[in-house]
């Protein structure tokens, strides 16, 4: 059991000898990703590329795409737009034509998700408040998903309302009234009464009140119907929604394609929302939605906590699929929880050789904070190369919990002194933490290895230095 913990202020210790020794969206995209990997590093060992090895790897390409569910369609014609690019003499002729490959690949990967993120409209002179209208099957979590859309409108600065326009489903109403007091945000509701009459009661509501979004939780069925539809349609022309984002279960595979370009024929989506990318999901879903209906997936939404809801980036996602990390949105989840001044007050400890088990504890419950450990980790480019060659290493939340436990088991001596915990200290700790004297043995020697493993990297950064005081980078 191995715990690395990363802290902004860490990088400019960190940052050249990060690619040696690391690699949430992890689940959604991991069997694509790793058969992607393994493909391109079987390209980079050639010193040449000939027309035979970009077909073979192409072809591996076309199987990984295919075996994630992604629309035969799409494959097609995003394999036959890499093999005209990849068989140009530009590659075949360069210097590191597997990494050109890769770059390639790259590239139609941002462009068949998207190539910019974007945003929800803003309020303008036109548009005091911005209606958005969320739709989608029953099951796909659009409940939850407003709620978190609300949130996140409001850390972004906005006053968000919420609408109840579910009518049919049972505790539908009551589900979004609790999740929008968790939030902090209003629900508007008026019980059973006509959807359409609800969005438009509720839209005047939030301009009465100086709201500048009105989110519409909308009703849903097990499957797309007449019915439903033409009560979609009804509510869009009664409020003329700025935004119709389509929520999408990313469990549902080449379903997803077909009821998103149905919602789009009826309804004129303006962006997707792809929900549940914690499951046991292949991904194919979030590579065709956006082609089949031209509408961009504008978040992405994983876990049942209102804050598990980011902005959907197609390149950062493309960096993700090919193993080259996600740094960008790793410093920005370290930002939103990391406490500024512990930052600075951890940094000259660690450089000072003070490292206490009290602020390894203190790091633990910031790093939980910022998510599932596996999508966190996935963000560090190299991280997957790491945890293969690195035999015994675990590294999953449930570990994270049974070190938190034997840390809170620990009195605030014992935590800022680990030298003074002996035999039948240890014994207390195992048995308060529910684990055994050898996890604790484990735990200590495992902090000592951490502690001299940013010695080093302290050291290095200080040899770096007196290197460029002498005119060489010796760690270049």
């Amino acid at each position: 059991m191995h715990v690395i913990i990363m802290q902004p202020c860490m990088r400019s210790m960190i940052k050249e000898a990060v690619p040696v020794f690391l690699r949430a969206m992890g689940l959604i995209f991991s069997g694509l990703s790793e058969k992607l990997q393994e493909t391109f590093q079987k390209l980079k060992r050639k010193g040449k590329l000939g027309e035979k090895d970009v077909d073979l790897a192409l072809r591996e390409v076309r199987l990984a795409l295919l075996e994630a569910d992604v629309s035969y369609k799409v494959v097609k014609e995003f394999v036959a737009s890499l093999k005209e690019q990849a068989v140009g003499e530009e590659v075949l002729k360069s210097l590191t034509p597997g990494q050109q490959v890769v770059k390639i690949v790259h590239d139609e990967l941002v462009r068949l998700m998207g190539e910019t993120q974007s945003k929800v409209a803003p309020p303008d002179s036109d548009h005091s408040v911005v209606p958005i209208m969320l739709v989608g099957l029953q099951g796909s979590g659009k409940t939850t998903t407003a709620a978190k859309l609300s949130a996140y409108l409001k850390k972004n600065g906005s006053r968000p309302m919420l609408a109840a326009g579910d009518v049919y489903r049972p505790a539908a109403i009551d589900q979004l009234k609790i999740l929008g007091e968790d939030a902090g945000i209003p629900v508007f509701s008026l019980g059973k009464d006509d959807p359409v009459n609800i969005a438009r009661q509720a839209l005047k509501e939030a301009d009465r009140q100086g709201y500048n979004y009105l989110l519409i939780d909308t009703a849903g069925r097990l499957h797309i119907d007449q019915e439903l539809m033409g009560e979609l349609e009804r509510i869009k022309e009664s409020i003329s929604p700025l935004e119709v984002l389509l929520v999408v279960d990313a469990m549902t595979g080449q379903d997803a394609v077909n009821v998103a370009k149905t919602f789009h024929d009826r309804l004129g989506l303006t962006g997707i929302i792809l929900t549940k990318l914690d499951g046991d999901t292949r991904g194919g879903a979030a590579l065709s939605v956006r082609h089949v209906t031209g509408c961009p997936v504008k978040f992405a939404a994983f876990g049942e906590k209102l804050d598990a809801f980011e902005p959907f980036y197609p390149e950062r996602m493309a960096s993700r699929i090919l193993g080259m990390g996600d740094v960008l949105s790793l410093i920005e989840k370290a930002q939103d929880v990391v406490d500024q001044e512990k930052s600075r007050e951890l940094e000259k400890k660690l450089r000072s050789q003070a490292l206490t088990l009290e602020d390894f504890m203190d790091q633990l419950q910031q790093v939980k904070k910022m998510g599932p450990l596996e999508n966190i980790l996935e963000m560090i480019p190299g991280m997957n190369t790491m945890c293969k060659n690195l035999k015994g290493l675990s590294l999953d939340d449930k570990q994270l919990d049974r070190v938190e436990a034997m840390l809170s088991s620990m009195t605030v001596q014992e935590r800022q002194q680990p030298e003074i915990i002996n035999s039948s200290r240890k014994r207390r700790i195992a048995m308060g933490s529910g684990t055994s004297v050898q996890d604790i043995n484990r735990l200590l020697k495992q902090f000592e290895q951490m502690k001299k493993m940013f010695k080093q990297l302290s050291s290095m950064e200080k040899g770096k230095f007196r290197g460029k005081q002498k005119g060489f980078f010796p760690f270049r």
